[in-house]
């Protein structure tokens, strides 16, 4: 049995404006002619040669996962049956993320440990390296996959790799050491080093792809031998998990746990590892410079300008005098970037988080800079809303309620609200009452009142909220009840 353990956390620094906090780049639905993410494509991927799924992610991302699943399953030749998800109340890197999924596991079941932001072609060349891997992982092996380098790549780690002419030719490799990411003039060393074949030369160099295979008690005992406290805090956490259903876990009392990742807790101490030569073409999508090598410009108006590449919504776009820069225009924010240095984006990020007054950040709010968390349109479980207006002391949200969903029954302390139904019909639970809203209708909801939005009809609902108090931060909500167990 293999199981596919996808890491599906991410705070979308890498991607920003496209990505955020609340719906990183994984979930971006840019492929495909913008039908897929990446985290679909991975799944899809992955079916062909896993039996199950585990999925690591955290509250906030569980639904848009089960979204996309289900879109995937509606859309696709493949159905995936009761993934299983690991909901983490905190990241603590891989190290910590992959022992989950092994203490949830037999200690003989496969683990093929996969990010779910990569993007990977050739599906021929990919089964022959999992299969390869397979047979090596039943052997007691951990197994990495190394990508065949292209260019000198500054943005990847490494793998330093043993050839023997058995080895090369079946593309297995024996691991010598794990190196960080290169400057510019060693990784053009390494490449160097790689057209000198065997005998010659003794080591060949890969870029470490983030993907591993091994049985799930190889793993811990490899874990436990060599980062102890990264063990023992995990299973003191795995032990207080809380069962939801059969396939949803949440960890708890993770604080305790040393933030590391596999390659530094394991992988760079343990000696019973192989590394598979890979040659499918493979993209990690960390930054704008490789997104644009997959997805295409939009139509632009240039003057004096060229090599750019532009991504936006509905605005016109154009350009003087501009060239190999990088375009990305969302509702609410603009990156214009030379390319080659989009990797600084991390660094506009950064700027972001200690500014508030421009961003209309309430300083009572607990969510810090919006901007940073989600575009204009957040997913949630029931549906989504998108903020159309927000000005000091009101709010104006379009919120769209799936058949058969509902909102929390929840109160608010700072506001009133004011709903019209613009489609579909809608049960609204104010207090102890209940009643039915058609299109053209609405209701008006004082501050303090438990009250409850409903979808009880076989469409979408669509709903326009007007928020009026001193304060409408996301973090103004009571919860008494919620069909989603949400703790915020």
């Amino acid at each position: 049995m293999i199981k596919n353990v996808i890491l599906c956390g991410g705070s979308g620094t890498r991607l920003w404006p496209l990505s955020r906090k609340l719906m990183p780049k994984q979930f971006l639905q840019l492929f495909d002619n913008k039908t897929k993410s990446l985290f679909q494509k991975t799944i899809e991927r992955n079916s062909i040669v896993c039996n199950e799924f585990i999925i690591i992610t955290n509250e906030e991302q569980y639904f848009l996962s089960l979204d996309q699943i289900e879109e995937l399953s509606e859309n696709s030749k493949f159905k995936i049956q009761n993934p299983k998800f690991l909901l983490e109340e905190t990241a603590k890197n891989t190290a910590a993320a992959i022992a989950f999924a092994a203490f949830e596991s037999n200690e003989d079941d496969i683990l093929f440990i996969t990010p779910s932001d990569h993007l990977i072609k050739n599906e021929e060349k990919y089964v022959e390296a999992v299969n390869k891997a397979k047979n090596f992982a039943k052997e007691g092996y951990l197994v990495t996959f190394g990508i065949k380098p292209t260019t000198p790549h500054t943005g990847y780690g490494y793998i330093e790799s043993r050839i023997e002419d058995l080895g090369l030719r079946d593309k297995v490799l024996d691991v010598i050491k794990f190196h960080e990411k290169p400057d510019l003039e060693t990784a053009q060393k390494y490449l160097k080093q790689n057209t000198t074949h065997y005998p010659l030369s003794t080591t060949y160099y890969l870029w470490n792809s983030g993907m591993f295979m091994f049985k799930a008690g190889v793993y811990l005992e490899e874990l436990r031998k060599h980062s102890p406290e990264v063990y023992e805090e995990t299973l003191k956490s795995y032990e207080k998990r809380r069962i939801i259903n059969d396939n949803q876990i949440r960890l708890k009392d993770m604080q305790n746990i040393p933030d590391i990742s596999i390659d530094y807790a394991v992988m760079e101490n343990s000696k019973n590892i192989k590394v598979i030569l890979c040659e499918f073409e493979w993209n990690d999508v960390g930054s704008f410079d490789s997104l644009i090598e997959e997805i295409e410009s939009i139509e632009s108006i240039e003057i004096d300008s060229e090599n750019n590449f532009y991504y936006g919504n509905k605005k016109v776009i154009a350009t003087i005098g501009l060239k190999d820069f990088i375009v990305i225009d969302t509702k609410d924010a603009l990156l214009i970037a030379k390319k080659t240095q989009t990797q600084k984006v991390k660094e506009i990020v950064n700027q972001l988080k200690t500014q508030h007054s421009h961003l209309k950040n309430n300083p009572k709010s607990k969510i810090h800079n919006p901007i940073l968390n989600s575009q204009l349109v957040v997913h949630r479980p029931w549906g989504t809303y998108e903020t159309l207006i927000e000005d000091e002391g009101y709010k104006v949200k379009k919120i769209i309620v799936r058949p058969g969903k509902r909102l929390s029954l929840q109160k608010h302390f700072h506001r009133n609200e004011h709903w019209v139904v613009v489609c579909g019909t809608a049960e609204v639970q104010v207090g102890e009452n209940k009643f039915l809203l058609k299109e053209n209708e609405s209701t008006y909801i004082k501050m303090g009142e438990i009250h409850r939005l409903a979808n009880p009809g076989k469409i979408p609902l669509v709903v326009i909220e007007v928020q009026v108090g001193e304060y409408t931060g996301e973090d103004d909500i009571i919860r008494i009840e919620d069909d989603y167990e949400r703790t915020h």
